[in-house]
């Protein structure tokens, strides 16, 4: 029951920090406003209005009395009632009282007057909106009725509104500077997120200065020291991989040069296609593993892109569906090595090579796939995996090194965005990439 009510919680409650925040401050403001409101308007204003109704009543039955008994003074009376009580009163005759009340149901006046006047009264009629600073109240008497015009102050607290001024001011005031103070708070978080997904993202990010509550500046001096540990170890292994590429290309180059000298050319021929695999490894390990932060981040226009990479192959067999138009950050040469190594294994492996490009809500969706042999579900992961091979069904296996979707994955990773393989419509291997605008 808990986990349950717990998971409706979840759902109701805003997901950002900063309303959060706002909601732990401006609701318990909010419930106290209201608490206060319902304490007094019960407490203090509805039995003060019922008490000034209720001395009115009295008063107007006061009246109707001595005009019962005193029916030659009744001008006098009229004239006291007026100077002393402010009562606007006329005896109507032969007229009897409206029959359709424009009392409303929601107000509180309308409900004291009406409880008031039914426990004093078996026949009568009020208006409260007709006039703006006036009641008219009308009471049956004999073959007419009596028409009192009061003064609205009589049965109302004016003090109400000042009260509901002061009660609601101070609210809004207090939300408004914590609205601001949470506003100043949560923007260096923000700002830390945003540098964090755009250096997860492999875009150059000038150096973070940290900003805001001691706890966000502990996690921006930290979140600083590990950009500039992981661009030390990037630079390192490029000078590193470097070392490798001139070392061993030297000693490949001296082999190749005394393979012309061997008089068997079956063995020069079978060391030949070694060596030729060494350096095909080589340079395919050094691209491999090349950082990746050395090309920056532009506005790349996708439809424009697979078009380009496309039409260097001159292949009637690939088939193009593009969405014009679709925009994405990223780095170009990057994706353009992606696309190539994608369409590079479906025409390897297959006949027909189809290129689909669509968008979602907030990413957008290339779709490469085939109808080749295709890959067995239980090795999709497998092949994610730098230098791994599936010789049975990829035939020649010295035709590749097996890091030509690991290449793929780890450019689309390094976009923010994921791929994923499943079943062609063709048949074949369909490879889905999805990058985020």
């Amino acid at each position: 029951m808990f986990y349950g009510l717990n998971r409706i919680f979840k759902k109701i409650l805003p997901k950002q920090l900063f309303y959060r925040a706002l909601l732990i401050v401006a609701l318990p403001i909010l419930i106290l406003q209201l608490t206060i409101s319902i304490v007094f308007f019960d407490s203090l204003w509805i039995k003060t209005n019922k008490g000034m109704t209720r001395a009115l009543l009295g008063e107007i039955k006061t009246y109707i009395d001595s005009y019962s008994k005193n029916l030659n003074d009744s001008l006098e009376i009229d004239k006291l009632f007026k100077e002393n009580l402010n009562f606007d009163v006329k005896y109507i005759e032969l007229e009897k009282l409206p029959k359709k009340s424009s009392e409303r149901w929601f107000s509180p006046i309308d409900r004291t007057l009406r409880r008031e006047l039914k426990s004093r009264f078996s026949n009568y009629w009020f208006d409260t909106t007709s006039y703006k600073d006036l009641i008219d109240i009308k009471i049956a008497y004999k073959k007419g009725y009596f028409q009192f015009y009061i003064p609205r102050e009589r049965v109302t607290n004016s003090s109400a509104r000042m009260f509901a001024l002061w009660i609601t001011l101070p609210a809004f005031l207090l939300i408004t500077i914590a609205i601001l103070f949470l506003k100043n708070q949560t923007r260096p978080i923000i700002k830390l997120a945003k540098a964090s997904e755009r250096f997860g993202k492999g875009e150059e990010v000038e150096e973070f200065v940290p900003s805001g509550a001691l706890e966000i500046r502990q996690a921006g001096y930290e979140f600083e020291k590990m950009r500039k540990r992981i661009l030390r170890h990037l630079n390192q292994r490029s000078e590193m991989l470097s070392g490798i590429s001139h070392d061993l290309r030297t000693p490949l180059t001296r082999i190749k040069l005394q393979l012309t000298f061997i008089k068997d050319k079956e063995i020069s021929k079978k060391l030949s296609e070694d060596v030729k695999e060494m350096e095909k490894m080589l340079d395919e390990y050094l691209q491999f593993a090349r950082s990746q932060f050395s090309e920056k981040t532009t506005k790349i226009n996708l439809s424009k892109l697979i078009k380009s990479v496309s039409s260097k192959y001159e292949n009637s067999k690939i088939k193009l569906e593009l969405l014009e138009n679709v925009e994405i950050n990223g780095r170009t040469n990057l994706l353009q090595r992606c696309l190539e190594n994608l369409i590079n294994n479906s025409i390897k492996y297959a006949n027909n090579t189809y290129l689909k490009l669509t968008k979602s809500s907030n990413h957008s969706i290339v779709i490469v796939e085939d109808d080749g042999p295709g890959i067995p579900v239980n090795e999709y992961e497998n092949v994610f995996k730098p230098f791994y091979k599936i010789d049975k069904s990829r035939g020649d296996s010295k035709s590749s090194v097996g890091l030509g979707l690991s290449i793929a994955n780890d450019i689309i990773k390094s976009h923010g965005g994921n791929i994923k393989l499943d079943k062609s419509n063709f048949g074949g291997l369909q490879v889905k990439i999805f990058l985020p605008f």
